[in-house]
């Protein structure tokens, strides 16, 4: 039988964590914890709001973790010496 106790708000915000973004099934999640899966949609729509910012900012920052890799190998590209192919020294004129 399912536990009736009340649960503080961070317990419920981590159960739906679970469901919503780290995709457990909401069976296996109830069983666990000792919920209804009732409650576990019910904690969903209560917290859609709060789960989907945490989401959105998840997002955010994987994005701007790939733009920064992204930055650091243009930035390291540009610190080395061009190369300079054999044939090709012969074309380069420098004016004095």
């Amino acid at each position: 039988m399912m536990g009736t106790g009340n649960f503080t708000d961070d317990f419920k915000r981590d159960a739906v964590a679970q469901i919503a973004e780290r995709d457990y099934p909401a069976k296996e999640v109830s069983a666990r914890l000792g919920v209804s899966t009732h409650s576990l949609y019910a904690w969903k729509r209560k917290f859609a709001k709060a789960v989907s910012g945490d989401a959105e900012k998840d997002v955010e920052i994987r994005r701007l973790k790939r733009e920064l890799v992204r930055v650091l190998e243009e930035r390291d590209i540009l610190k080395k010496p061009p190369r300079i192919s054999p044939g090709m020294q012969s074309e380069i004129r420098v004016r004095g």
